[in-house]
């Protein structure tokens, strides 16, 4: 089974490359982030005539997750299902071949020490808690997606200028880690180690792709009950040099279930 976590930055801007990436990856799930649009204006026929069943959780201009499957899901859940934190489109969940999956759209933080910094760290307490109501590392389980943290210095170019920034800050490694000790394995650094490898190149930076200056904040976690199925995890950068590509590359995960 081939899944994947794909931050596209507006799902309608990014029509075009998503299904020429999904034509050549063959991913049986995808887990989609920033979709960027309202239930009512999400772009289905587009989608489904690739195949591809979806299933959605957005909102007008900022945020939304979904799924793009082979074949069915169940239980599909959205939010934390608590009013603890704005329904603000950043999870969705489900079951697919007997795995749950979780997507999430981790927030950015924007700043230090600002409002919207405040709510990253609260929303990443409040996931940890949420790991343990949804399931035990015994349980199949993945969690993928945006994640909005580069947890280690080998995770973002120039870490030394970075650490304290938003994505790569000591507050962002604690929570990071306390969701970790659940039991979560990140899939890719089980089979990748070292530095240079990442999934997002800001649009900012001129030719930040060849020159390999990006952040790996984009993540594929499993349970400890599936963490050995997972066979080979790797980011396709080249979706990432397309025309009018999002800022970030997806990330594929192959499991032997």
């Amino acid at each position: 089974m081939r899944i994947a976590t794909f931050n596209v930055n507006s799902i309608r801007a990014r029509m075009p490359r998503l299904i020429e990436w999904l034509d050549s990856a063959q991913p049986d799930l995808v887990a989609i982030q920033e979709t960027k649009v309202e239930d009512a204006k999400f772009p289905f026929a587009d989608l489904e005539s690739t195949g591809y069943e979806v299933t959605i959780h957005g909102q007008p201009r900022y945020n939304g997750v979904c799924f793009l499957s082979r074949g069915p899901i169940s239980d599909v859940k959205t939010g934390f299902g608590d009013p603890s934190m704005p329904e603000d489109a950043r999870i969705i969940r489900c079951v697919y071949q007997g795995i749950q999956i979780i997507n999430t759209y981790v927030p950015n933080g924007t700043q230090v020490g600002i409002d919207k910094w405040d709510y990253k760290l609260a929303w990443l307490d409040r996931f940890e808690q949420f790991c343990r109501e949804i399931g035990s590392p015994d349980d199949p389980m993945v969690w993928l997606g945006d994640i909005n943290i580069a947890p280690t210095a080998d995770d973002v170019y120039e870490a030394e200028k970075k650490l304290g920034q938003v994505g790569h800050h000591p507050d962002e490694f604690e929570r990071l880690k306390r969701i970790i000790d659940w039991g979560w394995t990140d899939c890719f650094r089980r089979q990748t180690p070292g530095p240079g490898h990442y999934t997002f190149f800001d649009f900012r930076i001129p030719n930040s792709v060849d020159r390999n200056l990006g952040w790996r904040i984009d993540h594929i976690y499993a349970s400890p009950a599936i963490k050995k199925a997972c066979k080979k995890v790797w980011c396709d950068i080249d979706a990432r040099k397309q025309e009018r590509p999002s800022d970030h590359a997806p990330l594929i995960a192959d499991f032997e279930l």
